[in-house]
């Protein structure tokens, strides 16, 4: 199966800066705020890296996924650093998937089961 027959097309990461064409106050503020976001400051610029990299597997992008494994190895990551990120953001997804039994709980409480 060619990329193109698949749902994501990893050539349409390059287009990105495409969503601001019919909206481009609004594209500006948010590449302008995003660029901010991942400059050096408290956290290194290497940090960040690793930080999007997890919350990208977290919420299942394979657009930042493909950006943020490129820009973390860019930063000096290596393969053990970024699968280590990935655990990370796994088991706080799954925890917090677990957490929300407590809800459950409380519901089963509440109908007297």
């Amino acid at each position: 199966m060619t990329d193109h027959q698949h749902y994501y097309n990893s050539g349409d990461l390059a287009r990105f800066p495409e969503i601001g064409k019919d909206s481009p106050e609004l594209a500006k503020k948010f590449f302008d705020w995003y660029s901010a976001v991942f400059a050096e400051g408290a956290l290194s610029e290497r940090e960040k890296s690793l930080i999007a990299l997890g919350v990208a597997h977290a919420v299942q992008c394979p657009y930042c996924i493909d950006a943020y494994t490129q820009d973390a190895m860019a930063k000096g990551c290596d393969a053990e650093q970024m699968t280590e990120a990935v655990h990370v953001a796994a088991a706080i997804k799954g925890g917090a998937a677990l957490v929300h039994g407590i809800q459950m709980r409380n519901k089963i409480g509440a109908l007297g089961m």
